[in-house]
């Protein structure tokens, strides 16, 4: 699934048209893919819909889709920004001959046409701005959607204060409301109506993520062809709500220019690795975890749980003494490297885990190591430099901190390098600061120093972006509050190592980890709501996440 920039979106069109597959064709594609997106989650037969449709392409995408709704059994009426030409515009041609009521926001007077019609409406469908709004709403638009969300707001807080009103007379304090409707029950209270954006949510910068003031927030949002970089870019993404991707016959051939996707539970699904019925511990992998320190036991620990509950088939420790005290009684399932460093990996440390190193089919270095283990790090890249075949190796954390404090890091990492930072960590290897890191797009960011680094880089964060040196970006597309806590990077690392214990290339293996991290999460957020999950809980949701993506590639 391909991530794209508006111009992006613009040329691949165009290309399309070149090759035959006209305009028209494509507008009909995409409003009838409204349709079918809004009909497969909704009852809309009967319901009431007022389809808002714009000057441009995104209006008559509108104008299809309220079409196809109306032979659903919707009673649809159109209320049009301006006039429509039936004898230029086919689709405003076809809608009179159907009989559809239509609108004109030039005959109605301060808005009461189109206030009344908000009060009894189960659905707002978005057409009046599209991907191509680069500046701020201002003159009649403006004037419209200010009308849209002030009616929208006065139905919500109406009803809002008759049902308080009710459960106060019933001996109740606090109203209990859904702030959006689930049409899907017939008898759902119409609080506020469903919006339903064409392609985006009006006033959505579809490059940035920027959004209007006026932006109308949307329950669904139905997009063409591919989503585009603003549906996943805060504040724009929480404006989107459910995001659906309609076909509207673009094909691979006018795309080829677009190194960015989307990562999809399909592709996922195919790229992890098989668990043959006659497997055991040394087919699934033999991983190592080089970190912890005195001040950071519990990182390591977390590591190994989200190795081990993502498939690894034996996950060893090398950690300090005072970690492995305390890592034996809560991981009796790993191995321990006997290291006779204390509190901290030091150089002598460094040479024996890497004695053994050969015996491992993937590394990883960094969850909770000291800031002060820089000589356990430095000759440990060194010695794995200088193997012939070393395994691949997985960067987190404070392994990340000491690399960028040293001069031209990049030649000290070994072939096949994942680095997993997050925003700090970023700021700090790009020698930037956090603030500079945060205004620039992460996308490229994460392409451009991929390629400069030679690594794979995974850069955490919502929406987490991993790219590869040779151009290929995926983009994770899950934002999870969840994710938020503590140790849950720990968890992400130890993933990723069991998956290029298992055989994984690195650029697969960090997609997947990364994919597979979210999804456990998404899992646990019907539980556990939006906050309240422990980082060692997150790794124990893996096999569920797992077993479904393995069950979907079957």
């Amino acid at each position: 699934m391909k991530l794209f920039s508006v111009s992006q979106m613009v040329a691949a069109e165009q290309l399309a048209a070149e090759g035959g597959h006209s305009y028209e064709a494509m507008m009909e594609a995409a409003g009838r893919g409204v349709a079918e997106a809004v009909i497969a989650r909704y009852p809309v037969e009967g319901k009431a819909i007022l389809a808002l449709v714009g000057p441009g392409n995104n209006g008559g995408d509108a104008l299809v889709a309220g079409r196809y709704l109306h032979w659903a059994g919707a009673s649809v009426v159109f209320y049009l920004y301006s006039d429509r030409d039936p004898a230029q515009d086919l689709n405003m041609a076809q809608v009179l001959e159907e009989g559809i009521p239509v609108l004109q926001q030039m005959d109605d007077q301060r808005f009461r046409v189109l206030r009344l019609r908000l009060n009894g409406v189960d659905m707002v469908l978005d057409g009046l701005l599209g991907t191509g709004v680069t500046r701020r709403i201002d003159g009649e638009m403006a004037k419209l959607l200010r009308q849209v969300k002030g009616g929208l707001d006065e139905r919500e807080r109406l009803a809002a204060n008759e049902v308080a009103e009710a459960r106060r007379s019933e001996g109740f304090e606090i109203p209990l409301a859904p702030v959006r409707p689930d049409l899907t029950r017939p008898d759902a209270p119409a609080w506020r109506p469903l919006v339903v954006a064409v392609d985006c949510p009006s006033g959505l910068n579809c490059d940035t993520g920027e959004v209007d003031p006026l932006t109308l927030p949307a329950g669904l949002t139905v997009t063409f062809a591919g989503p585009k970089r603003g549906h996943f870019a805060f504040p724009g993404a929480d404006f989107c709500g459910e995001l659906v991707v309609a076909d509207i016959g673009i094909e691979p051939r006018h795309t080829a220019g677009v190194a960015v996707e989307v990562a999809t539970v399909d592709q996922v699904s195919r790229w992890l690795p098989a668990r043959p019925a006659d497997g055991h511990k040394g087919s699934f992998g033999r991983v190592l975890i080089a970190a912890g320190s005195g001040a950071y036991r519990g990182a390591p620990i977390l590591a190994g749980r989200g190795a081990l509950r993502a498939g690894a088939g034996l996950v060893a420790l090398a950690v300090p003494e005072v970690v492995r005290t305390a890592a034996v009684a809560v991981l009796p399932e790993a191995t321990y490297v006997p290291l006779e460093a204390g509190e901290i990996l030091d150089e002598a440390a460094a040479g024996r885990v890497f004695a053994g190193g050969g015996r491992y089919e993937a590394l990883l270095c960094g969850p909770g190591l000291s800031p002060a283990a820089r000589p356990f790090l430095l000759p440990f890249l060194e010695q794995l430099r200088q193997g012939e075949e070393p395994a691949p190796l997985v960067l987190d954390a404070d392994a990340l901190n000491l690399l960028a404090a040293e001069a031209n890091w990049p030649a000290l990492l070994p072939p096949g390098a994942i680095l997993t930072p997050h925003p700090g960590e970023m700021a700090r290897l790009c020698g930037l600061t956090l603030s500079e890191i945060k205004e620039r797009d992460r996308i490229a960011l994460a392409a451009e120093k991929a390629a400069a680094w030679g690594c794979v880089l995974l850069l955490k964060g919502a929406f987490t972006v991993v790219a590869a040196p040779d151009g290929a970006v995926r983009l994770i597309p899950f934002a999870n509050p969840l994710l938020a806590t503590a140790g849950s990077g720990d968890v992400l690392a130890g993933v990723i190592l069991a998956l290029l214990g298992q055989g994984l290339a690195p650029f697969p293996a960090a997609v997947c980890g990364a994919y597979l991290h979210a999804a456990a999460a998404e899992r646990a957020r019907d539980r556990f709501g939006s906050a309240g999950l422990l980082a060692g809980e997150l790794a124990d949701w893996l096999p569920m996440a797992l077993e479904r993506l393995q069950l979907f590639g079957e």
